[in-house]
């Protein structure tokens, strides 16, 4: 429950505290005083925005600021999944600065509005007049239902699993469309790894072809000018090697008479012997060189292949061809690993698909079987406020596909009158009829719903005198099971309050400035008086406002 609720710099307030009881409180005031202020500021305790537009003064930060008891809730899961400080008393501020940001705080922690919005939704049901009439509402009527059912749990599970399943979902789709896209390169990603296996492409064989064809090509240069070397060194009458063995004989047979003409002589010997070598090397290489014509349009043939590949994916090198072939092979493989991740997921959903019928089965007896009873309850509390022939039908509607709530839609008919068709709800209810209505449906499955606080704004619309009192009733055995606070302009629903609150304007020289106080008995009879007749009330007025005080 929330226990108080500070305001500082916010719209015509400028500094503001209530503090709320256990029951029931009740909430009146001048019109324009700031009711709905109130309201507003506390939207952004549960997670609203907001902008500078709110500032009473507009160099200076607003700060809406509330403490919760929540020692009777479970909420310690949230906290800890969420990394915050549990603690039972809660304290929710948020704050908006001159310059527009904004921040939000749970127990001191930094958090942001989504976190606030769950953990606020958990605490607070807000039912404004003009805002969010949720009875209208085709999901919220669903909710309703699940609550009075008892479905938490398995719907919980159901969700849960409906979420995993539509992520397959999701997933499948996605896979279908991209092996969709794949079968259509499939053939070409074939042709161009087939056109890579047949080429059998080694790393390093471009350099290797390239010098074989240089030499190919060169043969008869190479043949005619190597056999040419070998005679000029070794052949001819005046080679080179006879006439080093000339110059040889003739210093052998002086190097012994002149040590330095002996170690010449030794290198002498040693030159022509290599001379003699490299002559030989020459006339092998001669005799081993061919011109081969078969084997250059070979050779020319492979290196065309390789060019041609290398110009085709736009690359310079065996190296990188081999990379293409390899990334080839991998998204080959990666299509039809895709089609086998396609089976599995297939039959994955299918199972999954059904076991959530089973779940959804189970939801839809569950909620037939409170509804027969729902029904009645909701006629027989209308007929109590004044509405003896309202009737209230919810209308099972069969889904095929599975949905997040199960396999049904289900819609609330209404008829206020007698022989009245049933109608939607949005339809035919008028202000007054549907402010019953969401009270009637409210105060039946409260028990049903966690909510530790239920706050009403203006739930008295269209209503007066004895069914006013009887609303008036139902709050009052609300609160007995939860904190209600209900903003009201009925004296007969006023006079039910556990507290009584009254909202009030003080007009300054500068501006006017909203603030509000707790009525004790004296003040709380003339408010209601007033709101009974007129200001000041008339002595008859403050009698109606004793008896509907019960205050002798």
């Amino acid at each position: 429950m929330i226990n108080r609720l500070q305001i500082q710099n916010y719209a015509l307030i400028e500094t503001l505290e209530i503090n709320f009881s256990k029951g029931l409180t009740i909430i009146t005031g001048e019109t324009g005083a700031g009711k709905s202020i109130l309201l507003g500021a506390l939207g952004l305790i549960m997670g609203n925005r907001a902008d500078t537009k709110v500032l009473y003064h507009e160099d200076k930060k607003c700060i809406v600021e509330a403490i919760f008891d929540i020692s009777h809730y479970n909420l310690k899961a949230f906290f800890k999944e969420n990394d915050l400080d549990y603690d039972k008393e809660l304290v929710i501020r948020r704050e908006i600065s001159p310059s527009g940001k904004t921040r939000a705080f749970v127990n001191d922690s930094l958090v942001n509005l989504k976190i606030l919005q769950q953990l606020s939704s958990s605490l607070i049901d807000l039912h404004q007049q003009f805002d969010t009439l949720d009875i209208h509402n085709v999901s919220f009527q669903l909710r309703l239902v699940d609550a009075l059912a008892g479905n938490k749990k398995v719907l919980t599970e159901y969700q849960k699993a409906f979420e995993e399943y539509q992520g397959n979902r999701r997933k499948l789709n996605k896979l279908i469309q991209q092996s969709s896209q794949n079968a259509k390169e499939l053939d070409f990603l074939e042709f161009q790894l087939n056109e890579f296996n047949e080429a059998e492409l080694m790393e390093g064989e471009q350099a290797l072809l390239e010098k074989e064809l240089e030499r190919l090509s060169n043969a008869e240069d190479i043949k005619r000018n190597t056999i040419a070397a070998y005679q000029y060194l070794s052949e001819s009458e005046q080679s080179v090697v006879s006439q080093l063995e000339e110059i040889s004989h003739s210093i052998a047979s002086v190097s012994k008479f002149d040590a330095a003409t002996g170690k010449l002589h030794e290198r002498l010997t040693g030159l022509l012997e290599e001379l003699q070598d490299i002559a030989q090397e020459f006339e092998n290489v001669a005799e081993r060189t061919e011109y081969n014509e078969a084997r250059i349009q070979e050779v020319q043939q492979r290196l065309d292949l390789i060019y041609r590949l290398q110009a085709k994916h736009g690359v310079q090198s065996i190296a990188a061809l081999l990379v293409l072939q390899e990334e080839i092979q991998h998204k080959l493989s990666d299509i039809n690993d895709q089609s086998d991740l396609i089976n599995q997921l297939e039959k994955a959903i299918a199972d999954q698909e059904e076991k959530l019928r089973i779940k959804a089965a189970w939801l839809r007896e569950k909620r037939q079987l409170v509804i027969p009873d729902f029904q009645h309850k909701v006629e027989k509390q209308l007929a109590k406020l004044s509405m003896e022939h309202a009737q209230l039908k919810i209308e099972f509607e069969a889904l095929e596909e599975l949905s997040s709530t199960g396999l049904d839609d289900i819609n609330f008919l209404f008829s206020a009158n007698k022989g009245g068709r049933l109608q939607h709800i949005k339809d035919v209810a008028s202000g007054g009829e549907l402010s019953r209505l969401t009270l009637v449906t409210k105060s039946l499955v409260a028990s049903a719903i966690p909510l530790p606080t239920l706050i009403f704004d203006e739930i008295d619309t269209g209503i007066s005198g004895d069914v006013a009192i009887k609303m008036g009733g139902i709050l009052r055995k609300l609160s007995d099971r939860h904190q209600v606070v209900s903003i009201t302009h009925s004296p007969q629903i006023a006079s039910k309050a556990d507290a009584h609150y009254f909202v009030y304007k003080k007009v300054t020289e500068e501006r006017t400035i909203s603030n509000i106080k707790q009525l004790k008995k004296e003040e709380r009879i003339e408010a209601i008086a007033i709101m009974l007749s007129q200001n000041p009330p008339s002595k008859s007025a403050l009698e109606n406002a004793r008896e509907l005080l019960d205050y002798k």
